[in-house]
């Protein structure tokens, strides 16, 4: 064996030791601080449900925008995804910002010139604005990159799914004059066949409105105006 392949071995073999004397933080307080990692990016990050929020409500959260937009296909679920997660960070802001300014304002409240709750309080708050207005205008900036991401991907969804509302209003038209076709001739009709998406029932209730919307246009005017 040659002299780097014992090298090799023997940097292989210390790392797996440690690997082995490393168990993660073992103090309460090591294990807190490990378990709150994820809250250090808990507005701009990646992470969307930290550990102190309620999964339950996040789920609920999303589901109203799933029922809302009735995403269908890769990209259109990932676009509602991505709003649900940013109006859930949107509104986790107000609260981040109201901790911030307690807990600063608590660590100065015993500072504060003045033995009147109320006065104390208001001064301690006031002190709390000034110290942390660094961190307040952070997350001011962070708000706003969030509302942005919100409203470029709200647009995008919009765009996205009125292009597909023309293109299933496309084939509709065209799956209702080839069923007509097949009900003149008395051949069943499959509209798969022909990659349409649409039901058979469904193609025949849009064939109905569409005869109802052309003899309602049919009606002179008299009659009409008779009826009002």
């Amino acid at each position: 064996m040659t002299p780097a392949s014992n090298d090799t071995n023997g940097r292989a073999a210390l790392n797996k030791a440690s690997a082995q004397k490393s168990t993660g933080p073992r103090t309460a307080a090591g294990k807190q601080r490990s378990s709150l990692n994820a809250l250090r990016h808990g507005l701009t990050g990646h992470i969307v449900v930290l550990p102190t929020d309620d999964q339950a409500a996040y789920q609920r959260h999303l589901h109203r925008f799933v029922d809302q937009f009735q995403p269908k296909g890769a990209l259109k679920e990932q676009l509602v995804q991505s709003l649900g997660d940013t109006t859930w960070r949107l509104n986790r802001v107000p609260a981040t910002e109201a901790t911030f300014l307690t807990l600063a304002a608590e660590d100065l409240l015993d500072s504060v010139p003045t033995n009147e709750p109320r006065a104390a309080a208001a001064l301690a708050q006031a002190q709390a604005f000034h110290h942390q207005s660094h961190t307040l205008a952070n997350i001011s900036i962070y708000e706003q990159r969030l509302a942005r991401l919100f409203d470029r991907t709200l647009k995008q969804l919009r765009e996205i799914q009125a292009e597909r509302r023309q293109h299933e209003a496309r084939q509709m038209i065209d799956a209702a004059q080839i069923l007509q076709m097949h009900a003149e001739r008395e051949i069943p009709y499959d509209p798969a066949q022909d990659g349409f998406v649409f039901s058979t029932a469904e193609i025949a209730t849009f064939i109905l409105r569409r005869d109802r919307i052309d003899e309602a246009y049919d009606v002179p005017e008299h009659h009409l105006a008779a009826a009002s």
